[in-house]
This record gives C-alpha cells, sequence and structure tokens, in this order.
C-alpha cells in the first residue's frame, strides 16, 4: 500500500499497519509527540490499522484536532479520578471543547477543595500510564454492560442509537467509559493539565432535565502552555462582560424579572442609543427604508412563513392552542413575515427594486436556561434588522452591499480582525428539515460561493447552519473564554417570497417572484455591547462613552468655572459631569480613571484666569493646558469621525 503524508512524501508498506507504527517509521520523535492521526480525512486513533493507500497526516499537540484527542484524554482521566473518589457519582458526558474539556456527573456539585483532590487522583492515574485500548459491542450487549455498571446516562445514550449500531469503548486499567474516540496510546500523555471550575448543567441541555455537577478543565502538551493558558484566562475574567459590565453599571439581572432578561442600566442605555442612531443613520445613507412593525402577530403568520413547523419550540406562544375558539398569538422571534407584508401593500415593479428595509426590532427567542449567558445569550434582545426585495439580476450586487455595510461597521467598532466569516449550508442528509429541492439548494448555495468568491472573501463551510428558508454568511466572533457566537448574518432566501404570494411586474409585464436577502447590518445590540465591553475591557472609544469628560476643581471655589466648563461642553454634545465633592485632586483623578472616563479637565485659579483647562486623558496622560474651545473642537472631531485612539504603553501600565 502507498501512504501519501501531508507534504506529499509517499512511503510504500507491504502490509497493514498502525497509524502509531507509521509515524514511527517517520521518525520516533513524531511518534513520541503523535496525538491521533487524520486517514482521508477522517481523525482516528494512533492504534487504526492502515491497511490500503490513503493520505496519512500524523496530529501532534500543535495540531488543532491532535490537541482535541488529548483533551478527550484527560476527560477520561478526570472521569476515572471522580469515580475512585466518589464511586456512587454516575457518569455523563465528556467531551473536549475549543479551550479544554469537561465532564457531567450525577453528583452533588463540586466545591474548589473538591477539584484539588480530584486533580490529585488525576496525576497518580497519569503516572500510572495504563494504556486506552478499544473495543466494541453489539448495541444490545452495550446496553447491558452499562446496565451492569449503573451508568444510566450511558444506557439512554445507546437507547438512542439505532439498533444495528456497533458501540464503541475505551478501556483504561480498571476503567472503561462509552466513546466514540479517538484517544492518546495512554495516559502519560497528559503532561500538563488543570482543572478551572465547576459549575451545574442540564442533562442534554434541557432545562426539564436533572441538573448535572459539570468539571471544566483544560490540557496541553507542556506546562509552558498551560501557564500562558491560565495567564490568558485571568485576564478573560478582567474582562468578562459578566462581570465587568455588572461592576461598571452597564446592565444588570433579576430573578424575579426572569432569566434572559437583562436590565439595561442608563449607562448601557447610552451606548445602545449611540450604536442604534448611529447603525440607523447609515442604513438611511445606504437606501434603507424605516419600518416599525408589531412585537406580536397572530399564529397564523408563522404558519405562512413555516417557523411554526420549525421554530415553535424558540417561540413564546400566547393563547390556548387546544381551543379552536382561542385566537392563538407569538411573540415575534423575527421581523421579516411582517416587512413582507409591508412590500406587499402596493403593487411593485422591476424598477421599485431592490426595495431595501430596515428596522431596530426588539425579538423574543425561547431560549433554554442553560444557554443564558450574560448579554450573548437572551430571551429579548434589539436587532438592527433588514430585508432586501431584489431582481435575480441585483443579487449579487444588494449581497456584496450588505458585506460592504457590516464590514464598515465591524472596522469603526474596531472589531474588523475579530472575526471569521463562515458559509453556512443545509444538512443534504435532514432535508425535511428544509423548504425546497435539493436541486434548488445547490443552486443557491453555488451561487453563494460565487459571490463571495468575486468579493474575495476568505471563508469556510460548515453544513446543517443553514436558515431553514436559505443557506447563510456568518460572521462569528469568539468571546474572552473562546466561545464562538454569531455576530451578524446575512442570509440569500429562495422560498419565502412563493409562500407569501410576493411579485413585481416585469418588464414584460409578467409578474415575478423577487429574492430576499435577510441581513443584519451589527447585529444584536446587546450581543455587540457585550463584545466591545470584553474588547475594550470597558475602556470604550470616546464617542461611545457613558460619561466622555469629566470637570474636576481641585477646591470649592472653581466650582462655578468647572459647571460653566461642564455647560459649554454638554452644549456641543459632548457627555459631561463635574466631580464637585470635597475631596483631594489625585483623588478625584484616580476615581475617573477607575471609572473609565476618556478625558479629564482639572480647573484651577490659572484655568479660571487664562479661560482654559488641563487635560489628562487615559490615552496620554497629562496632555497639558488647552484652550476649551480648542478641547472641545478636538474631542468632538474625535467623536464625529469616531476615532479609536490608542492608549499608549506608560498608561497602559498604570
Amino acid at each position: 500500500m502507498i501512504i501519501t503524508l501531508k507534504d506529499g512524501t509517499k512511503k510504500e508498506y507491504a502490509e497493514a499497519k498502525s497509524a502509531y507504527d507509521i509515524a514511527l517509521d517517520i521518525s520516533e520523535g513524531l511518534a513520541r509527540a503523535a496525538c491521533a492521526a487524520e486517514a482521508d480525512g477522517r481523525v482516528v486513533d494512533l492504534r487504526t490499522v492502515i491497511d490500503s493507500d490513503c493520505e496519512l497526516n500524523i496530529l501532534t499537540a500543535r495540531d488543532e484536532k491532535g490537541l482535541a484527542a488529548l483533551r478527550h484524554t484527560a476527560s477520561h482521566v478526570l472521569a476515572e479520578a471522580v469515580k475512585r473518589l466518589y464511586p456512587e457519582a454516575k457518569l455523563a458526558i465528556g467531551p473536549s471543547i475549543d479551550t479544554g474539556f469537561y465532564y457531567d456527573f450525577d453528583h452533588e456539585p463540586f466545591s474548589r477543595e473538591d477539584l484539588d483532590a480530584i486533580e490529585k487522583e488525576m496525576k497518580k492515574i497519569i503516572k500510572e500510564g495504563a494504556r486506552l485500548e478499544k473495543f466494541t459491542l453489539p448495541r444490545a450487549e452495550a446496553m447491558a454492560y452499562m446496565e451492569e455498571k449503573g451508568e444510566p446516562y450511558k444506557v439512554e445514550l445507546i437507547r438512542d442509537l439505532p439498533e444495528d449500531a456497533v458501540i464503541s469503548f475505551y478501556k483504561q486499567g480498571g476503567f472503561t467509559d462509552l466513546c466514540a474516540g479517538p484517544h492518546l496510546m495512554n495516559t502519560k500523555g497528559v503532561k500538563a493539565f488543570k482543572l478551572i471550575s465547576s459549575s451545574g448543567a442540564y442533562w442534554r441541555g434541557n432545562e426539564k432535565n436533572k441538573m448535572l455537577a459539570r468539571i471544566y478543565g483544560t490540557a496541553y502538551s507542556t506546562k509552558d502552555e498551560l501557564n500562558e493558558h491560565l495567564r490568558q484566562m485571568e485576564e478573560a475574567k478582567k474582562r468578562d462582560h459578566n462581570k465587568l459590565g455588572r461592576e461598571m453599571e452597564i446592565f444588570t439581572t433579576a430573578d424575579v424579572i426572569g432569566q434572559g432578561l437583562p436590565l439595561i442600566m442608563p449607562k448601557g442605555e447610552i451606548i445602545i442609543r449611540t450604536l442604534q442612531r448611529w447603525i440607523e443613520n447609515e442604513e438611511e445613507k445606504r437606501g434603507y427604508m424605516r419600518t416599525k412593525t408589531p412585537l406580536v402577530a397572530k399564529k397564523d403568520l408563522y404558519v405562512i412563513s413555516d417557523h411554526w413547523n420549525h421554530y415553535k419550540e424558540g417561540m413564546f406562544v400566547l393563547g390556548d392552542e387546544e381551543d379552536p375558539e382561542s385566537e392563538v398569538f407569538a411573540l415575534r422571534p423575527m421581523t421579516c413575515p411582517f416587512q413582507y407584508y409591508v412590500y406587499k401593500a402596493s403593487q411593485k415593479s422591476y424598477r421599485d427594486l431592490p426595495c431595501r428595509y430596515g428596522e431596530t426590532s426588539t425579538l423574543f427567542r425561547n431560549e433554554d436556561s442553560g444557554e443564558m449567558h450574560g448579554l450573548t445569550r437572551v430571551r429579548q434582545f434589539t436587532i438592527s434588522e433588514g430585508h432586501l426585495i431584489v431582481r435575480p439580476d441585483q443579487i449579487e450586487e444588494e449581497f456584496k452591499g450588505c458585506v460592504d455595510l457590516a464590514k464598515y461597521c465591524l472596522t469603526t467598532l474596531g472589531l474588523q480582525d475579530d472575526v471569521t466569516y463562515r458559509l453556512s449550508l443545509w444538512d443534504p442528509k435532514n432535508p425535511d428539515k428544509y423548504l425546497g429541492t435539493v436541486e434548488t439548494w445547490n443552486e443557491v448555495q453555488d451561487m453563494m460561493r460565487k459571490i463571495l468568491d468575486h468579493i474575495g472573501l476568505e471563508y469556510t463551510e460548515a453544513e446543517g447552519e443553514s436558515a431553514f428558508y436559505g443557506p447563510k454568511l456568518d460572521i462569528q466572533a469568539k468571546n474572552v473564554y473562546g466561545k464562538e457566537d454569531t455576530m451578524i448574518t446575512i442570509q440569500l432566501d429562495m422560498f419565502l417570497a412563493e409562500r407569501f404570494d410576493m411579485y413585481y411586474v416585469d418588464k414584460d409585464g409578467e409578474k415575478k417572484r423577487p429574492f430576499i436577502i435577510h441581513r443584519t447590518s451589527m447585529g444584536c445590540y446587546e450581543r455587540t455591547l457585550a463584545w466591545l465591553i470584553e474588547k475594550y475591557a470597558g475602556m470604550f472609544p470616546t464617542w461611545l462613552c457613558p460619561e466622555q469628560v469629566r470637570v474636576l476643581p481641585i477646591s470649592e471655589k472653581f466650582h462655578d468655572y468647572a459647571h460653566k466648563v461642564m455647560e459649554q461642553l454638554k452644549d456641543n454634545g459632548i457627555r459631561a459631569s463635574v466631580d464637585d465633592r470635597s475631596e483631594k485632586i489625585g483623588y478625584k483623578i484616580r476615581e475617573s480613571r477607575l471609572d473609565r472616563v476618556p478625558y479629564m479637565l482639572v480647573v484651577g485659579a490659572k484655568e479660571e484666569e487664562d479661560g482654559v483647562v488641563s487635560v489628562r486623558s487615559r490615552y496620554k496622560g497629562d496632555e497639558g493646558q488647552k484652550e476649551l474651545q480648542a478641547f472641545i473642537d478636538d474631542i468632538c472631531r474625535e467623536i464625529r469621525t469616531k476615532e479609536i485612539r490608542r492608549i499608549e504603553a506608560e498608561e497602559q501600565s498604570k
């Protein structure tokens, strides 16, 4: 057989060999570092026997998929340690994730002291160096095997698999777990790990199921990499919007109001209002017409759009569905069906297209409580939503315009380098989840690929991530902990115009179906606010700051001048305040820095006499004295242009 390696080198073998043996033949160092292998694009164990020609890539912890195998093995070591220390604990699931791994247990919550004890036991298991051995059982035998071990969650997982499924297990010493793999050859390969935290998690993410105890951990191939990750985690905690946003009084929550329903406080409202006015003005410049549509509609609307069949579980339904005499309503999870009726209110010709509608839309989605997190996953949110009704010949140009608008928003906010682009496709193995035919989906997906290629956008593809009515471009970003969320979407819809009987009269006098582009310009305001808090550690660009200038009189003798300065600032649209407390000026400056105010204007006798202000900023520190009007001109230009001033190194270290 001929094995083609990643660099194009070919190796020929007379008999079958394991991936590990092939790695060893290449070099002993590679075999020692190897975590898994990729055979013809499929990630496999190193113990997998290769018996025919294939392309083979040996994966180490430097490869994302190799590191995942290492972390997956660490999760099994964790599970074994928990079973040793707490034999009554029941095993649920334990995958690798982007930032490490976790394992869910049916057990009382784990304290930090418990985690320390589990870590100690894990080190013993790793030192023992047991080999991981894979074996398989038919479904019925696999269920009986896990029933005998008293693992009900594993039995449930197996029960959900097809009757003819062959179930795989991994054994390490006296511990065995249900698992598809891949894994390291032995536990000694887990060289650097740390248990991070413990929290609650509903079984299978469903709040109707039992709350389990989840342990999060991470693992790397070296202690240096682990220590660097832990350092980054400490920095992430400082920037975590869920912590920092509350400390800065940007938002809060209340149990009596409900999970996923944040209260935006005055400072947060200023930021969101500033963003909203900017976006609305920019969209109008680009030819969008504003609409304002209801927050609720009858069930009938969602039946037409087919959201009732595809998305009802994610909606808040009002009324008794079982009573044929009762009108059933639902809070809107999207705006598109409402705007279609704005379009349909008058007949359109080909000259009226493209027709661009924009709306600042408040939406409601019944997310699982286990998914709720700060401002990034909520049940009520506001979005910069838009729908473009276009002729077929306008699709590419209008789609490009939507991408250009999204890029403009990202660049203005300083976020353009923090995103990736994903073409989200349908899942051809589950066509019943979608409207339309295979042919239509393939045609439109190919159309989107060509558009993105013409734009020159670098993107990945993901099956099963599209909307039920069309493929979409998802603009993705990660939070400080590495969890990825969709920030902006642009979707191409080829079905709903027909369902809503939307048409335009073409040049030939015939009625034609338009295409629809669904898009957000900046996405969800709450999620974007969370992103900005973490990006800037609360030190927003000046134009977004709830408080842009604080005037600091050095004593009460200069309160009148300080208030006069503030009034002039406010007259120019600058958000300003006066700190006229009876505190020393050094204390006031420190407080202003802690409050992340970008500019402080210190005023005393000299400043009042000369009609000037002494400027201190978080960007450069002491910027010296300026005439008040000169300072106003400078900050107004900074706000107008939405400049992102960089904080100089000396100020960053303070």
